[in-house]
């Protein structure tokens, strides 16, 4: 009786070897595929770092983004990045914003919670940073937007205490909603 090598990995490139490298690369490829097809990917997003860590009300980034499905519903988020020093539970923010073709801003003011009432920082943390995504809208109440064309965001923070410590950066994102089905 002989005896057969099976050999893996060698130079010379056998059949099962090759068969082995070519499924590891399509468990690997699947992998990915898998990782990066469970985020929505968002129609819109941006971040601005806050100078000195300390966001003054002077200090109010602009962000741009072009809507052209008017019948679509949106997701709005207000992204943060703060450090656990911060000194209080919520921010306050005033959000202005202004349609294509508008002279004049209309303005909401949002609460935003970074603390469970526990004390807690919401959010992901990796040790002294915290960083949020906070839904201002939801799926059940969305953003619709009239007008095709280029909206503007303009955000400050609206708290008492001027500037606000350890703030690092603020930012929006959009997301288009699937459509709703009725069945």
């Amino acid at each position: 009786m002989s005896k057969q090598n099976i050999k893996l990995g060698n130079k010379s490139g056998g059949v099962l070897g090759q068969l082995l490298t070519h499924f590891s690369l399509l468990i690997c490829f699947s992998f990915f595929l898998l990782l990066t097809s469970c985020r929505p990917s968002p129609q819109y997003q941006d971040h601005y770092n806050i100078p000195g860590t300390a966001w003054d009300a002077g200090y109010q980034p602009l962000f741009h983004f072009s809507i052209d499905d008017t019948a679509a519903a949106y997701q709005l988020f207000l992204l943060i990045r703060h450090t656990d020093a911060y000194p209080f539970s919520n921010i306050w923010v005033a959000m202005d914003s202004k349609a294509p073709g508008d002279t004049t801003w209309g303005r909401a003011r949002v609460e935003i919670p970074l603390a469970a009432p526990s004390g807690q920082w919401l959010g992901r943390g990796a040790g002294e940073l915290w960083e949020q995504k906070v839904p201002i809208t939801t799926p059940s109440r969305p953003a619709f937007f009239a007008k095709r064309g280029e909206y503007t965001v303009r955000l400050s923070h609206d708290m008492r205490r001027n500037p606000l410590p350890e703030v690092l950066t603020i930012g929006l994102r959009l997301e288009k909603l699937p459509p709703f089905r009725k069945e």
